[in-house]
């Protein structure tokens, strides 16, 4: 059986925030929703603990800490952490001393990589002499291994040095778990070649922590071939679509159940329907069709049916710059052909949960109020 979870698409860290100066409860809570709306999926939350001043004379803090998925790098990341802080009234001590704050973020771990740069240490080279950094990682990590110390997180707590009092006051929910994409239980995302559909099926798949069925389109050795002779390859390849599809379906939802376990796949059965149609002679497409009704009975279907819709212009950028080869010649006639192809099915089709979002503006990959406010479309959805 073939594993379902592909590589991770995303960066996943672990933050420290802490606050002892003004209202700390509301300071950690915006620096988390400010967090979470401009930099980085806040997937995760601790517990918040009250610990006393560490180093300096100076007020308890509250203290937790969030893990957060994003698509940038360690130091892309740190710069947006720095900007929360400003946003937070952080003011830094001229001297480099112990002050208090506003708000205090730092990157406790970035996957499971060991940076060593002149402004960013990660794994944080104190933190395993800090209560209040360990007690909330522990939290939402309760896993975690140090790359360097290898030791757990209950190891660490075991054996620190700091006896200091850290004391548990509340759990906040994290910005992700109000968007609630899982009440569909199975979603199925689609779009024209170049529309982001596996890098939204894979977002959303590790923010929301849902089984991933990715469709295994490379393995085509027809794709290729057809995209230089298309008249001579285009049954071949559907067909060959069509069986690889139709067993990749039913052998990847097989492993899962389809009631309780929350599904996203970057592709459905319909999307050999469409292409059949758009690349086929009229006496293919009616045996292709017949084969097609055949199969589509079989199969579950899904909770929701996102199309996700961008002009030609944007989709042969999109193609151009991610450069596959055999990519390269796609015409434009052929992608208005599928879009239309697309929005023709959805138009007539029955029995289907549909919501097609035009991102031809939205880069949700690399901006977080994108992909936000594409989080907020599905949710909206009924």
């Amino acid at each position: 059986m073939l594993t379902l979870q592909p590589m991770k698409f995303q960066n996943s860290a672990i933050l420290s925030l802490g606050s002892n100066l003004g209202n700390r409860l509301q300071l950690l809570q915006e620096s988390i929703n400010y967090i979470n709306s401009h930099i980085a999926t806040v997937v995760k939350v601790s517990g918040i603990y009250e610990t006393p001043a560490w180093g300096f004379e100076g007020e308890p803090f509250y203290n937790c800490a969030i893990v957060v998925h994003t698509c940038k790098a360690a130091q892309e990341l740190l710069q947006g952490l720095l900007d929360a802080e400003a946003a937070g009234g952080r003011v830094r001590s001229a001297t480099g001393e112990y002050i208090s704050r506003t708000i205090d973020i730092d990157i406790i771990a970035f996957n499971d990589e060991v940076i060593h740069r002149e402004n960013l240490i990660v794994p944080h080279p104190r933190m395993q002499d800090r209560n209040f950094v360990l007690f909330p990682l522990r939290d939402v990590a309760p896993h975690w291994m140090h790359p360097v110390l290898k030791k757990d997180v209950n190891r660490l707590i075991a054996t620190t040095t700091d006896n200091s009092d850290c004391q548990f006051v509340m759990k906040l929910p994290a910005p992700a778990e109000v968007l609630n994409p899982e009440k569909f239980n199975y979603i199925a995302i689609e779009g024209n070649i170049g529309a982001g559909k596996t890098s939204l099926a894979l977002k959303i798949s590790e923010d929301f922590n849902a089984r991933m069925v990715p469709e295994r389109f490379a393995d085509n050795p027809f794709l290729p071939l057809f995209y230089n002779d298309q008249a001579r390859y285009a049954f071949s390849l559907e067909m060959s679509f069509l069986a690889d599809r139709y067993q990749q379906l039913t052998d990847d939802l097989s492993q899962f159940d389809l009631f309780s376990d929350f599904i996203v796949a970057d592709y459905h059965i319909f999307k050999s329907l469409i292409f059949s149609k758009v690349t086929l002679s009229e006496d293919e497409y009616r045996l292709y069709r017949r084969l097609f009704d055949i199969m589509y009975k079989e199969l579950p279907k899904p909770g929701l049916y996102i199309y996700l819709y961008q002009n030609t212009e944007r989709l042969l950028q999109h193609i151009k710059k991610r450069g596959r080869d055999y990519e390269q010649d796609i015409t434009p006639d052929y992608l208005e052909n599928i879009n239309r192809g697309y929005l023709d099915f959805i138009k007539s089709v029955t029995g289907l949960n549909v919501l097609v979002i035009d991102v031809t503006n939205k880069d949700f990959v690399n901006k977080q109020e994108d992909y936000l406010w594409l989080l907020g479309e599905i949710s909206r959805k009924s």
